[in-house]
């Protein structure tokens, strides 16, 4: 955890309750995620629940998608809270607990550039969650379709193709995303199973005229 030069600190930090203040020996300039997990680790507590201040500042791991480090002195203290867990079975109406939940985030493999971009557009220019959401869920070969419809668009436009370009555009959504069956599976329409075969439990003509015979109904 010592920085390129060897340089380490000795710094202190006092949980928040009723707990002693504790020391611990880490490098002078460290990343915020190391100093972190050695704090969790000196501590035992869940890296996911703890919060860091310094001089007064809440320390964030990441800043416009890079690591922030921040260097540190002998003495220096650092306050941490640990956000207790919610009890199991206990259900709470914490708006901004709701709220946390619905914001997007990129999932940890994100590529360095997806991530720089996501911060720009996020803090930058504000855009909102949704919106975000629906930007780095598409795939790369997705955007390049869009990509090619937005430049086909004018010309079909142009040869008075528009109403053609437009129901092909449809026709194509509707059988790219009609998926591939596994096999073994079964069609809720029994027209398109092998040998004409329902699902069990279809209740049907052919199956109320079973039952009239029978003396069912």
């Amino acid at each position: 955890m010592s920085n390129d030069d060897g340089t380490t600190v000795e710094i202190t930090h006092k949980t928040i309750g009723p707990s002693r203040p504790s020391r611990i020996r880490v490098a002078s300039r460290i990343k915020v995620r190391d100093l972190r997990n050695a704090i969790a680790e000196k501590g035992r507590f869940p890296v996911a629940n703890l919060r860091m201040i310094l001089r007064g500042k809440a320390l964030q791991d990441e800043e416009d998608g890079e690591d922030v480090y921040v260097t540190l002195k002998d003495e220096d203290s650092l306050t941490v809270a640990v956000i207790p867990k919610r009890p199991v079975g206990v259900e709470t109406y914490d708006d901004d607990d709701d709220d946390e939940e619905l914001k997007f985030k990129l999932p940890p493999s994100a590529s360095r550039w997806k991530r720089k971009l996501y911060y720009f557009l996020r803090n930058k220019l504000k855009l909102p969650d949704i919106i975000l959401m629906g930007l780095f869920s598409l795939s790369l070969k997705m955007w390049a379709i869009i990509t090619l419809w937005f430049i086909l668009a004018p010309i079909a436009h142009r040869w008075e193709l528009g109403p053609i370009f437009l129901l092909g555009t449809g026709f194509s959504i509707i059988l790219l995303n009609l998926g591939k069956r596994q096999p073994g599976d079964v069609s809720a329409y029994s027209i398109f199973n092998e040998d004409f075969r329902e699902l069990p439990g279809t209740y049907n003509a052919e199956r109320i005229d079973r039952d009239i015979r029978a003396g069912h109904i």
